[in-house]
């Protein structure tokens, strides 16, 4: 399947694209919070939906948010979105066997269109590779809705800038839709305690720079997972 029309005729495309919807207000709310923080951080219209549309990474966004507004190095803002967006180094290692039959402009729009809730689904969905056409027409679905869910809003947060409370405190409904994506993906003792250990570790390496203690969670429940998966395996 190498093409966006004939996934979009698949019916796992419409299961994808329902996955998606289900969690869509939690990230339409992140999403038009960004795109106001984006104006009021002194960012203009025109620049503030280029870096909508071209980093599309809510994270990255807001942590260079700050030091756009007191004329940081851009080194420095570089250096800090590449520390936030690292977990999808990690994301990109188990997405490999799920991708890596593609040709490279296809395998460079799912880079473009992985975040955090498409992974999510997407493994929760597919939590091994099986068949190619079935899972690829998924993805293209949730990543396709995540990604209007994300730009819609944030476009009318970034036009209505001016007019749009910053105290509702919406972004906190993005924060909600991974809590409880999270939680369903708890099934057994090895990702809980993964989760929990990941948690853990978070809150620990929270004055870390660069939010770089997101790293060291995923690191951390990662090798959690990897190390009891390993162990149950190998007890007689």
């Amino acid at each position: 399947m190498h093409s966006f029309r004939s996934a979009f005729a698949h019916p796992q495309f419409r299961v994808g694209v329902k996955d998606m919807a289900d969690v869509s207000p939690g990230v339409a709310a992140w999403s038009l919070v960004t795109g106001v923080a984006m104006v009021k951080a002194g960012l203009g219209v025109p620049l503030a939906l280029f870096m909508s549309f071209t980093v599309y990474a809510g994270s990255a966004q807001l942590a260079a948010l700050p030091l756009l507004a007191v004329g940081a190095p851009l080194w420095v803002i570089w250096a800090t979105a590449v520390c936030v967006n690292l977990r999808f180094v990690i994301f990109s290692a188990q997405l490999r066997p799920y991708f890596q039959h593609l040709p490279l402009r296809w395998r460079l729009a799912a880079g473009y269109l992985t975040a955090d809730l498409t992974y999510v689904l997407f493994m929760k969905r597919h939590p091994v590779p099986g068949d190619r056409e079935s899972q690829m027409a998924y993805f293209w679905g949730n990543a396709s809705m995540n990604w209007l869910s994300w730009q819609v809003p944030s476009v009318v947060g970034i036009l209505l800038a001016n007019v749009i409370p910053t105290d509702w405190g919406l972004g906190f409904a993005g924060v909600l839709a991974l809590l409880g994506l999270g939680y369903s993906l708890t099934s057994d003792r090895a990702t809980a305690v993964s989760a929990v250990i990941a948690g853990t570790a978070a809150v620990a390496a929270f004055a870390l720079p660069f939010r770089l203690h997101i790293v060291v969670a995923i690191a951390a429940g990662v090798c959690v997972g990897l190390l009891m998966d390993r162990t149950a395996k190998a007890a007689p």
